[in-house]
């Protein structure tokens, strides 16, 4: 059998209105194919989208003349008219934001790093539908990803886990991996920033020290030390030995592995530099990216080594941190937050650039040792112009630079001439040279994202909420049906919440996010299961008879119909396996079953009488199960055959024993007694049965199964702890029952023990295990009964306890586990394919989804109680409380106005011998109040405490009659009246 496994979730997300291709939320990544002419992009959103550029960027040099002017406006013209970006294919790798992307085996291949742990690889040319395959996974976020070249089997990733890891690009998984950090494991040996070349790898990150290893061995080769800040990114040269480094600190430093040194730091940023980018192989013209926006290309060639000697452009200012920029040809992308990206004019820095009069003097010595070569050739027009003096930058603070006056003198017409353009924020001033004013004001192009969701608010009643869009728009959403239901325009989300929001207490249930610009709503086991809502709330497409008082369960809900079409798929399957096995029976006589198969003797749900399980022909219905109040008063009249009202002793608070007795006969709240035998029998005869939990007939009741291994461990392990309930006594009574159950502490590896002290298969530890189980169980009947078919013990939930949804078949569903980092994914399919891939979903889902799917059964937990003091206002009415005057109650957190009501009136009334159909129902008559307010009828006690009483203790509730019924009361006296005031207890008796 498989180990156990860690902690398992189920998400599903709300799709967005069908849009074009593109991003949601900011771009992280960029890769272009120079052959093909694509531009790759990874977003936040997850999602990798390709794009057809529709430039020439293979050849080096222009086909004709760039100094041939007459023809300079003719091919502007028409090169504008013929580049326009198309949207070429998106696929959703990641759920969660993609990091860094890498192209890799001569572009063929597209390598992405995610915050969803996995590295994954993407075949965008052979075929764009096929999904992303993870060939890595990291423990924690992975942060980059780089490659030794186009010829390269290999790609290398970094991540928060302090590790980088060499994976094969066939599929083979890792080839090396290296631990980062000194021996004493530095906490920032995070991986920012990795690059590779045949010979030698660098990574970087927050411990500021670049560290360089050898990708064939994993063995430490150097360190450099030197920044001062986090390195956010690095190249290497062709030859490895040159590395560049990009930091936070607001340099960018150029080592040489040879000498073992820092060579120069360069200072042409006054902000954190977050990007490096270089095509060529000795890095001798770069592009570095900063927060503030600057875009900035440099070219050092022929310098000689004498880096001060080389020229630093601004070339483009973003209005945000630009996250990646990447250049080809004539051509420059940047990425930022936004989820547009912009394609900004290259500069040719060749050596015919024209620069100020001021620059050119001082460039000369350098100039006449440079290639006359142009790189990269940029339109002919933008090589007569001037670069503007400042658009300049001081490539370090070593470099020797012009006077501000002789600069002054050329910036002032070209300031004046290019600022027009730029919003007054975006002026950067850099003490050096005073305003820097980019080369390109505008963008050639804005490649145009979508909108995404950035914030969102999950109201009151748990199952809608509100989500705010990057365009300013602001939805309401419906979590159970999967779709937005109301669109508020433009405006704020805190302004439409008091709008929308309803006063309603509902237990947490899901969490939601929208870290990928959608709404995922979260299910974890431990609480996916505690929040329900009423049928009568219900807005239904298709009418559905409910039971009076019925609760729906929002977590079972909402699962049974995501996974809808798996349901159908594993009932197919099983009617296919029963059939073999029928088929067998008549063939034989009896089945092929092995004879030493030990299964316990009961059956549980499998029996045809049990009302723990609603069978598939629908006869069978569970009660609502936990609403009885618990009896801290006399036990109700008319419902305890054989035991006189204040037949047993009482304490002050609730008898736990009585409490049991009362529920396993049908208790008050109940809407019909539960078909049990205990229901017939006194109740002195239910305390002699072996020991149960306080309120084992609740819990049977909501298909919990009790004799799961998650119940034996989860009572095991949680003792006589109640669920929000307090203790209530410490009689002898009190004390028999709240004894845990006893199990054996050795039955721990997915097998169970039966009654009779059998031991049943061992099964995994998946939704697999309980495929097993129940093809266990057809076994143990064949056995059994050899001659008798074999029924399904697929037993789903019907509509009238999961009434029919429809999410929309494009909701993404996804599996997760819990790693000490993050969540990894299991599964991603959507609610259209968990059908196909039932066979990989039964594999990975957890055994509890599989119990709920195919049984019906949800894991075992004790209900929330509320304990409240019930008493007649002003005296006006008879109390409730007991002999003892005790008037303190508990109940389901879910119990409404309207049944304390039911029970107020069954305590100060003797019940009619023949009931009259006409009759008020006590809602009609009574009123109940807290701190002076009318209380609705259909408010439950969880709401009642949270928006009205909103205090620590016991909540006060008064009942009275509106005088529509005359209630026949004879005022007795007291030794004490009670108070409006909260009070533990009160003296009233009962008439």
């Amino acid at each position: 059998m498989a180990n156990k496994k860690a902690r398992q979730r189920i998400s599903y997300v709300l799709p967005l209105a069908n849009s074009p291709g593109g991003h949601r939320l900011g771009v992280n990544g960029l890769a272009v194919d120079r052959d093909q002419s694509i531009l790759y992009s990874g977003g936040r959103d997850g999602a990798i989208c390709a794009w057809n550029l529709n430039l020439d960027l293979k050849s080096p040099i222009p086909s004709e003349n760039p100094f041939d002017s007459p023809d300079d406006p003719t091919s502007e013209t028409s090169s504008n008219t013929q580049t326009s970006t198309t949207f070429r294919a998106q696929t959703q790798a990641h759920t969660h934001w993609v990091n860094d992307i890498v192209l890799a085996q001569n572009n063929t291949a597209l390598v992405s790093a995610s915050s969803d742990l996995t590295v994954r690889l993407w075949r965008p040319l052979s075929n764009e539908s096929e999904a992303p395959q993870t060939i890595g996974q990291h423990a924690d976020y992975v942060k980059c990803v780089a490659t030794a070249g186009p010829q390269s089997d290999w790609v290398a990733s970094g991540g928060l886990d302090r590790r980088i890891c060499l994976w094969d690009l066939s599929g083979a998984g890792k080839k090396l991996e290296i631990e980062v950090g000194d021996e004493e494991k530095s906490e920032k040996g995070s991986v920012y920033a990795l690059s590779v070349s045949r010979s030698i790898l660098a990574s970087g990150g927050p411990e500021s020290i670049v560290r360089l290893w050898d990708p064939r061995t994993g063995k430490r080769v150097t360190k450099f030390v030197g920044h001062t800040d986090n390195i956010r990114d690095i190249l290497v040269n062709e030859s490895g030995d040159t590395i560049m480094t990009a930091s936070s600190d607001q340099t960018v430093k150029v080592w040489s592995v040879t000498a073992g040194r820092c060579m120069h730091t360069l200072t042409m940023h006054n902000d954190s530099v977050w990007s490096l980018f270089s095509d060529d192989p000795d890095l001798g013209v770069f592009y570095s990216s900063d927060r503030s926006g600057l875009v900035v290309k440099t070219d050092v060639r022929g310098t000689l080594g004498e880096m001060d000697d080389g020229l630093s452009l601004a070339v483009a200012h973003e209005n945000e941190g630009v996250n990646k920029v990447i250049a080809c040809g004539e051509h420059i992308w940047t990425a930022t937050s936004s989820s547009s990206i912009n394609r900004w004019t290259n500069v040719d820095t060749g050596s015919d650039i024209q620069l100020p009069e001021a620059y050119r003097h001082h460039r000369a010595s350098s100039a006449a040792s440079r290639p006359m070569h142009l790189s990269p050739p940029t339109s002919s027009e933008a090589t007569k112009k001037e670069i503007p003096s400042q658009s300049i930058l001081r490539i370090s603070n070593t470099a020797s630079f012009p006077s501000p006056v002789a600069r002054d003198a050329d910036a002032s017409t070209t300031y004046s001439a290019l600022s027009g353009a730029r919003k007054a924020s975006e002026v950067i001033v850099d003490p050096d040279i005073g305003v820097i004013v980019p080369i390109n004001a505008l963008p050639e192009e804005t490649i145009e994202g979508q909108h995404g969701l950035v914030k969102h608010k999950l109201l009151n009643d748990r199952r809608r909420a509100l989500t705010l869009d990057t365009a300013g728009d602001v939805l309401l959403w419906d979590l159970l049906r999967c779709i937005p239901i109301k669109s508020f325009g433009k405006t704020h989300l805190e302004n439409v919440e008091p709008e929308v929001n309803t006063m309603e207490a509902v237990a947490p249930w899901c969490s939601i996010d929208t870290r990928t610009g959608r709404l995922a709503v979260v299910l974890e086991e431990y609480n996916c299961f505690d929040a329900e809502m009423y049928a009568d709330e219900l807005e239904l497409e298709e009418p559905v008879e409910f039971r009076d008082d019925q609760r729906i369960n929002l977590g079972k809900w909402i699962l049974r119909h995501i996974f809808s079409n798996l349901i159908d798929e594993m009932i197919k399957r099983d009617e296919a396996y029963r059939k073999e096995l029928n088929d067998n029976v008549k063939k034989s006589g009896r089945a092929n079953a092995p004879t030493s198969i030990q299964l316990p003797t009961d059956g549980g749900s499998w029996s045809d009488n049990s009302a723990l399980t609603p069978k598939g022909n629908g006869y069978s219905y569970p009660m609502t199960p936990g609403m009885g109040i618990g009896v801290a008063t006399p036990a109700p009249l008319n419902h305890l055959p054989g035991v006189p009202e204040d037949g047993a002793p009482l304490d002050e608070r609730a008898s736990q024993a009585s409490r049991t007795s009362a529920e396993k006969t049908g208790d008050y709240f109940s809407s019909a007694p539960l078909p049990t035998e205990a229901s017939s029998k006194p109740a002195t005869e239910t305390h002699e049965a072996p020991p149960k939990s306080p309120s084992d007939a609740d819990k049977e009741t909501n298909g919990k199964d009790s004799n799961t291994l998650f119940g034996k461990k989860f009572r095991m392990g949680m003792g006589s702890m109640s669920f929000g309930s307090k203790k209530l006594g410490r009689s002898a009574s009190t004390a028999t029952t709240e004894k845990p159950v006893v199990v054996d502490e050795k039955v721990e590896d997915g097998s169970e023990t039966s009654d009779s002290g059998e031991k049943e298969k061992e099964v995994d530890d998946s939704f697999h295990g309980i495929v097993q189980k129940i093809q266990n169980e057809y076994e143990k009947a064949l056995l059994e009964n050899p001659e008798a078919r074999v029924e399904s013990g697929i037993t789903p939930s019907l509509p009238n306890e999961t009434p029919v949804l429809k999410p929309p078949p494009m909701t993404t569903v996804i599996i997760q586990e819990e790693t000490s980092g993050g969540s990894a994914d299991l599964y991603r399919g959507t609610v259209a394919t968990v059908g196909e891939d039932a066979t990989l979903i039964a594999e990975r889902a957890p055994m509890w989804l599989g119990d709920l799917l195919l049984r019906n059964k949800i894991p075992l937990k004790e209900p929330v109680k509320v304990s409240f003091v019930l008493q007649p206002w002003q005296d006006q009415l008879p109390s409730i409380a007991g002999p003892d005057g005790n008037s303190r109650l508990n109940a389901n957190r879910m119990l409404r106005v309207k049944k304390i009501l039911a029970y107020v009136a069954e305590r100060i009334e003797a019940a009619p011998e023949q009931p009259d159909p006409d009759a008020l129902r006590p809602e009609e008559y009574l009123e109940l109040y807290c701190y002076d307010q009318k209380l609705p009828i259909t408010m439950s006690l969880a709401t009642l405490r949270a928006h009205v009483w909103k205090g620590g203790a016991d909540v006060m509730l008064y009942y009275k009659s509106n005088g529509k019924k005359p209630i026949a009361y004879q005022k007795t006296p007291a030794p004490e009246a009670p108070s409006e005031a909260p009070a533990a207890t009160t003296t009233a008796t009962t008439t």
